[in-house]
């Protein structure tokens, strides 16, 4: 067995650790509705476009297997929290518990809104690593910042057409739905460009200490 191939180096466990920890605080703060101006988004808002931000870094000193283990370690460990979390939710409480309500609210997520979810971010995250992958090797290395946001739009926008059908046919609106679809697109993608600057240095730095910068070449791009 290539042991290159098997082999993790401790920034990668660094940033396969931050991924995982942004996915499930994602599933938490997305319980809260919150206003920014007068937009309407979920609080996972805050802290989801970082799991993108970090594909992208994955990819582009790695190359798209690395995403691939990260992207399904992410999904492994997601699926595991939120099962245990619906377990929890589903046990009747303590007789003194008296607070079955608020936790239900934050930690039962509705069978539906978690099938959504991890469709979507699947497809998303894989999207994106692809994208970012073929236009490395086209570009030969440059145009980072274009690349990394333009993966971004590809991967939010086959999130968010997962997503918000799946998961909120039926209960919102139908003409409310593209509103809500592009709203998250154009945030999310806004959010990666705001830190543009330290994504690049990121980058940067992880491929000098790492003396990584991988081609995808003649590679398959199988999600397995």
């Amino acid at each position: 067995m290539d042991k290159n191939k098997t082999k993790v180096s401790v920034l990668f466990l660094i940033l396969s650790m931050l991924f995982t920890v942004c996915l499930l605080t994602a599933n938490l703060l997305g319980t809260k509705q919150i206003a920014l101006g007068s937009i309407s988004v979920t609080g996972g808002l805050l802290i989801f476009p970082v799991s993108y931000i970090i594909n992208d870094c994955v990819c582009e000193v790695w190359g798209y297997s690395k995403a691939r283990l990260l992207i399904w370690l992410g999904f492994i460990m997601n699926f595991f929290f939120v099962s245990v979390c619906a377990l929890c939710d589903a046990i009747p409480g303590a007789p003194y518990w008296d607070n079955d309500a608020g936790f239900h609210a934050i930690f039962g997520l509705a069978p539906r809104i978690a099938f959504a979810s991890f469709m979507a971010f699947l497809a998303g995250s894989f999207i994106n690593a692809y994208v970012m992958s073929r236009m490395k090797v086209m570009s030969q290395g440059k145009h980072f910042s274009f690349r990394a946001i333009l993966s971004t739009i590809f991967g939010e926008s086959t999130d968010s057409l997962i997503f918000f059908p799946l998961a909120f046919y039926g209960v919102i609106p139908t003409s409310e739905l593209p509103v809500l679809m592009l709203w998250q697109v154009v945030l999310k993608t806004a959010y990666e460009i705001v830190v543009l600057p330290l994504t690049i240095r990121v980058v940067n730095w992880v491929k000098h200490y790492e003396n990584e910068d991988v081609y995808d070449k003649d590679i398959s791009y199988s999600i397995f």
